[in-house]
């Protein structure tokens, strides 16, 4: 997934997301989503997008529009399953949309924030130090954290599918890279690499990061029931301020220290992206382009 950040070199800010047998791409003005049909033709889905109060305010915008991503990416993800096993079209239903929602935040919460910090009680009890620091507490609870983050990506990564989930992955990428140099045409777009600083495996990897910092506020004294809701009530938080830091390290990327910064992210990114093929390129751009159609009509 790749938060809409800025606008580069006067272009739309574009935001993106991979899914099955296809690409997703998201603007100001609406969103596209391409899917290779089995028998060799690529479907396109569009809709217009209404711009939200919510997305202009900073620091609360970063939790709003990854909210907002997330039920776009599962309408953009049902639309793609469909397609790619030519099932007939049932469109998804709030109440549906919103259990899938729910259920998906209930395990994450449960992987990546009781674990960890059980894991990190269970090493407090083992090591006083650790107990008693609360530095000490939270790096542990962030290392888990972190490890288990690489160790999902890691996993996932084995199954054919995600495998080729993240080959369109790298071809959201090089379109991307394509739009913001100027030159949309094919064989640039392949030339382009499948990395991009903004990419949502960044802005996760900045999230990890910064929750060390932020749960670190969280006293030591409280109970385990107490720390665990006060990390829950603070992803929100997190979340807002890791897209600030993303858009302002978008916005200063030719600065050399930003430059540095992003090295971790685009590292992480060599996981969940891989060189696509020319046909992936071509769902991709026909992707880009859906969703340019309602940029130009604003114009």
């Amino acid at each position: 997934m790749h938060p809409e950040t800025k606008e580069h070199k006067h272009k739309q800010a574009i935001g993106g997301q991979a899914v099955i047998e296809g690409v997703m791409f998201k603007s100001r003005k609406g969103w596209a989503v391409a899917v290779r049909q089995p028998g060799g033709g690529i479907m396109l889905k569009s809709e217009p997008l209404k711009t939200h109060a919510g997305e202009k305010v900073p620091f609360i915008r970063g939790a709003f529009i990854l909210f907002y991503t997330l039920l776009l990416g599962m309408k953009a993800l049902e639309f793609s399953a469909r397609v790619a096993s030519e099932e007939e079209e049932k469109p998804i239903s709030p109440v549906q949309m919103g259990l899938t929602l729910v259920i998906s935040v209930v395990v994450a919460a449960g992987l990546f924030l009781f674990f960890p910090l059980y894991i990190a009680k269970l090493t407090g009890s083992v090591i006083p130090a650790v107990a008693h620091s609360g530095l000490l507490f939270n790096l542990v609870d962030g290392l888990v954290r972190v490890l288990l983050f690489l160790l999902y990506i890691w996993a996932i990564g084995l199954w054919k599918e995600i495998g080729r989930i993240f080959e369109y992955h790298g071809a959201e990428y090089k379109v991307i890279h394509a739009y913001e140099a100027g030159d949309m045409d094919l064989k640039t777009i392949k030339g382009e690499s499948p990395l991009h600083p903004r990419c949502g495996t960044s802005f996760l990897l900045i999230v990890l990061a910064l929750s060390i910092l932020v749960f670190s506020v969280v006293p030591r004294e409280w109970p385990f029931y107490m720390k665990f809701l006060s990390r829950f009530a603070l992803m929100p938080l997190i979340a807002g301020l890791s897209y600030e830091m993303l858009k302002a390290g978008a916005k200063y990327e030719s600065n050399p220290i930003v430059r540095l910064m992003v090295l971790p992210g685009l590292a992480l990114q060599r996981l969940t992206t891989s060189e696509p093929d020319e046909k992936q390129l071509e769902v991709s751009l026909k992707a880009f382009e859906g969703v340019m159609a309602f940029e130009e009509g604003a114009e």
